[in-house]
């Protein structure tokens, strides 16, 4: 039974694993053209490429413009509506809780077309302002749902001995509620940032020929000219990912993180 088990962590992992270190050894392959796997070589040669490749780079600014309003937005709106939900009981939080993460279940596809014609209606042209608005809807329910987990792991009797010291609601949740939830705060805006980043369904419909997000650029430059300038840019994406890691690990603490959503979701 041992063995079978890690067997099939083993397989899971190599599984896992392995599209990862695909894209990264096609990265660095010295042919110019798009070759079988494993490469011949090794080259920087599509890093070089990518750097001087301009619609990358409009597509990839874009995005972390998108990225980044998307999340401090869907931090602090889900962390209000959080802070509400937790002080409810019973039907009524679960009610909430469902209404809010049923953009979760919504093809991407469906909610962009949505979105479209609901801003055509509205009048609202700005692309820019079409795909902030756009990433929210999938982001705000991760910001809601972690935390909610956080803010229900705070005993409502610290809140009330702040209370009854003479701090106010807001007093009361900077030095009690904040604190002890900030690590399921800081995890739902990592995991808003990174579906923000990668959203490609909504992006399609919210972008025009100026204003695009790098997922978008990428499937443009995969139908024009289909080579390994798109790994490269992957990983770039994942050195991006991991300086946000080490930063949420400086000032949070990744284990409080990770601990604290596996263990509460």
């Amino acid at each position: 039974m041992t063995l079978v088990v890690g067997l099939i962590f083993l397989l899971t992992a190599v599984f896992l694993i392995l599209p990862v270190v695909t894209t990264v050894l096609m990265a660095f392959d010295s042919r110019d053209y798009l070759g079988p796997f494993p490469p011949q070589g090794l080259s920087l040669q599509w890093f070089d490429k990518l750097w001087d490749e301009q619609y990358l780079w409009a597509g990839f600014y874009t995005s972390l413009i998108v990225a980044s309003a998307a999340t401090l937005i869907s931090a602090i709106v889900g962390t209000l509506a959080a802070v509400a939900m937790s002080r409810m009981t019973g039907a009524a939080r679960d009610v909430l809780s469902s209404l809010f993460l049923s953009p979760l279940i919504v093809p991407g596809v469906i909610i962009g077309f949505a979105l479209l014609m609901l801003f055509s209606a509205l009048g609202i042209g700005s692309p820019l302002i079409r795909l902030i608005a756009g990433h929210l809807v999938i982001t705000i329910p991760y910001s809601i749902r972690m935390a909610l987990i956080g803010l229900l792991g705070v005993k409502s009797s610290l809140r009330e001995a702040a209370l009854s010291l003479g701090a106010n609601e807001i007093q009361a949740f900077l030095t009690i509620n904040f604190p002890l939830a900030k690590s399921s705060i800081a995890a739902g805006a990592v995991f808003a940032f990174a579906f923000s980043l990668d959203d490609l369904a909504i992006s399609l419909f919210l972008s025009d020929f100026n204003t695009f997000t790098l997922p978008v650029a990428l499937v443009g430059l995969l139908r024009s000219s289909f080579d390994l300038t798109i790994a490269a840019a992957a990983v770039g994406l994942m050195g991006v990912t991991l300086i946000l890691l080490l930063v949420l690990d400086r000032t949070v603490g990744l284990d409080r993180v990770v601990g604290l959503s596996v263990d509460k979701a």
